[in-house]
Parts: C-alpha cells; structure tokens; sequence
C-alpha cells in the first residue's frame, strides 16, 4: 500500500525518457503492421516471396509489444526491490563459466597444433 504524499511506482513510466521510449515502441508496432501490410499487397499482386513477410512482420510487431510489457514488468520489480533474472544465477555461477572458458580456451589452443598452426 503507499503512503500519502509519496510518489505512485509508475511514475517513472512518464519520465523523458521513457516517453521517449515509449514513442519508438509505439513508432516502431505500428510501422512493423504497415510492413506487413505492404507485402500483403504485393502477395496478392502476383509475388509469391512476400507471403513469408505477410505473416513474419506482424509477429514481430507481436514480439516487440511482448518484450516492452516485459520491459516494464521488469522494471516495477526492480523498484519493488524484487531480484531480476540476472540475480537468480546461483553464487559463483561467474567463476565456474570462468573456469570453464578457460579450459575451453587451453584445449582449442592443443587443438591448432594437430593442423600444424602452432
């Protein structure tokens, strides 16, 4: 529940920033379903190629849309004090892909010499 007299979680929603993006999210759907709206008329005048774009510019119309409610989901977590994706990894998860690397790094280096690289 929030207090009197402090500011509600989504007003950073209407930051410039986020106005900004929120303007190219928008910008962007809509030019995505005008796309896909081309190629359907060029589909039905005869180019068979643009059927595929038909249907693949309003899935990512879809997709960005999916990814900026995500965004935003994300973000009141982050000011909810919630952890994020990138927290969840478990502790040392870091130097184990380190370690990993590494080794990965040592025996491609053994490898080059089969082929007379090194």
């Amino acid at each position: 529940m929030e207090q009197l007299g402090s500011a509600p979680r989504w007003r950073f929603l209407l930051s410039p920033r986020w106005l900004a993006w929120h303007a190219f999210a928008v910008v962007a759907f809509w030019g995505m379903c005008w796309l896909g709206d081309w190629q359907l008329h060029r589909a039905l005048s005869g180019n068979s190629l643009s059927w595929a774009y038909t249907f693949e510019w309003p899935m990512f119309a879809v997709m960005g849309a999916f990814f900026w409610a995500k965004t935003i989901r994300d973000e009141f977590r982050l000011s909810r004090g919630e952890p994020t994706a990138e927290a969840a990894w478990p502790v040392g998860a870091e130097a184990a892909q380190d370690a990993y690397l590494a080794r990965l790094v040592q025996e491609v280096g053994r490898h080059g010499r089969w082929h007379g690289l090194r």
